[in-house]
């Protein structure tokens, strides 16, 4: 479905719910999903539209929220679903989320507040939310998260991480302590609804209330888990002492509505080794994420996930008998094995100065001023034209609706992903070498959308993964001081 026709897909659905009319419609930028959110308004509120092709899993979040919401949990309102099911239209929280809040005031009384209301929710979300739910009929993959999900986890992170660095280890002796491992965490006291991502970037704050979102990856499971996650997440690098104080909180709650006593240390055993799954986990993400898909953000996140990992078998150890599975995890948290994750930076010292043009292949290749030369110069013709639709020919790259038609219309993404891994290798070499010039240039027809689309892009790219200077000209557009007719 194309752009223009989601538009028009949501405001018919909405147009069902309400009458007020649509003052915008407006995609909100991607992260780590396929689905594709939107954030519509009308005069007096907004909400927000998710289309997605997986409608087994629309589906679930949409079954889900209505039974949470029944259940007094804070969960989004679904208000309208199309025929298809590709598309719904639920309650918006907003854009700050807990890791915000965090990031923002810091590791402060208020935002450990926040910690707590999001756990004493949990509890209430975990246990009164599991009753009545159909796990059988709605979960999206499994059921449960028993001995089987366990190993799956253990495997996941065992090919997409591990198995890339190339460390020798006994992969018999590393199965058998899988199985022993999974089979011991099966065996839980209390299992209730499991979110299966609870961390502090799905947990949205709206007038210093909380929200949740992205549950439908949930099962029932170990109460455990959940909080490991949260507590663990490398992102938002917790204290100790907030780690401990909020373990017990959550305990505390657990009982209130339970209404009985727990076996406390007996459960926190058990949480030290839902910990250490979840922290696999996240790695087999950050490997499949970032090692094979290439995607910069999850590449930049294997180092947090790694120390966040020797933290804690630094503090604690997994109260069984693994000897390979804790030899390897050793193994992988060594200073040598991390460092091969951080990308090197550049700094005041670092000479590189990268050149980056968009240009019109009607007016020719932009000359290299540094006399090397020239550099890369990428052909951003193959990629489907914006400027050949009426609606973008006053438009240039820079603007949101040419955006979100190269990145939802056209193998754009794609494209980009492997300009990146070219350059990269070049930058790299160029800043350990000490080499002071690059230049990489984007043409199209036009030098209006698509290459200079590529040319913002790539700069974005460099900075954040190199922190290396950059000097971009976008040549046409200059010209006409970005006025297009």
């Amino acid at each position: 479905m194309t752009m223009e026709n989601i538009n028009e897909e949501i405001a018919g659905l909405f147009a069902g719910y309400r009458k007020e009319p649509l003052v915008s419609i407006k995609k909100i930028p991607q992260s780590g999903s396929i689905r594709i959110y939107y954030r519509i308004h009308t005069a007096t509120q907004s909400y927000i539209a998710t289309y997605g092709i997986n409608i087994r899993e629309n589906q679930t979040f949409v079954r889900f929220s209505r039974h949470f919401k029944s259940k007094g949990c804070p969960v989004p309102e679904i208000y309208g679903v199309n025929a298809e099911g590709t598309l719904y239209i639920q309650e918006d929280f907003g854009d700050a989320s807990l890791l915000n809040k965090l990031e923002e005031h810091g590791f402060t009384p208020y935002v450990f507040d926040l910690f707590k209301q999001s756990l004493k929710s949990l509890a209430h979300f975990q246990i009164r939310g599991d009753e009545g739910l159909d796990y059988d009929n709605w979960c999206l993959t499994s059921s449960e998260f028993g001995k089987q999900a366990i190993l799956s986890d253990l495997l996941y992170f065992k090919y997409y991480f591990l198995d890339t660095l190339q460390l020798p280890y006994d992969k018999e002796k590393l199965i058998a302590d899988f199985e022993n491992f999974a089979s011991d965490l099966s065996e839980v006291d209390y299992k209730y609804f499991m979110f299966r991502d609870f961390q502090s970037r799905n947990i949205m704050i709206e007038e210093e209330k909380v929200h949740f979102i992205d549950y439908q990856g949930g099962m029932k499971g170990a109460l455990q888990y959940d909080v490991a996650s949260m507590l663990w997440q490398a992102k938002a690098e917790l204290p100790d002492d907030w780690k401990n104080d909020l373990l017990g909180y959550y305990m505390d709650v657990v009982e209130e509505e339970l209404d009985r006593k727990m076996d406390r240390e007996r459960f926190a055993r058990q949480y030290r080794g839902y910990v250490l799954i979840r922290l696999m986990q996240v790695l087999g993400a950050y490997g499949f994420r970032g090692l094979f898909e290439r995607k910069a953000h999850f590449l930049i996140s294997i180092p947090l996930g790694l120390k966040n990992l020797r933290s804690f078998l630094h503090h604690h150890f997994t109260g069984r008998d693994l000897p390979e599975f804790e030899r390897v995890l050793h193994l992988i948290v060594e200073d040598q094995v991390i460092e091969r994750f951080v990308p090197l930076r550049a700094n005041s010292e670092t000479p590189l100065l990268v050149h980056i043009n968009s240009f019109s292949y009607k007016k020719g290749i932009p000359a290299d001023s540094s006399e090397n030369g020239g550099g890369f110069v990428f052909d951003c013709r193959g990629i489907l034209n914006p400027g050949r639709q009426e609606i973008f020919k006053a438009k240039t790259g820079r603007d949101k609706e040419v955006s979100d038609f190269l990145e939802q219309e056209t193998k754009m993404p794609e494209y980009l992903n492997s300009v990146f891994d070219l350059v990269d290798i070049s930058v790299e070499d160029y800043i350990k070498r000490g080499f002071k010039s690059l230049m990489v240039s984007f043409g199209c027809t036009g030098g209006q959308h698509r290459s200079v689309y590529a040319a913002d892009a790539l700069t974005r790219h460099l900075k954040n993964k190199f922190g290396v200077q950059i000097e971009l000209h976008h040549v046409e557009q200059e010209k006409k001081n970005w006025v297009n007719g």
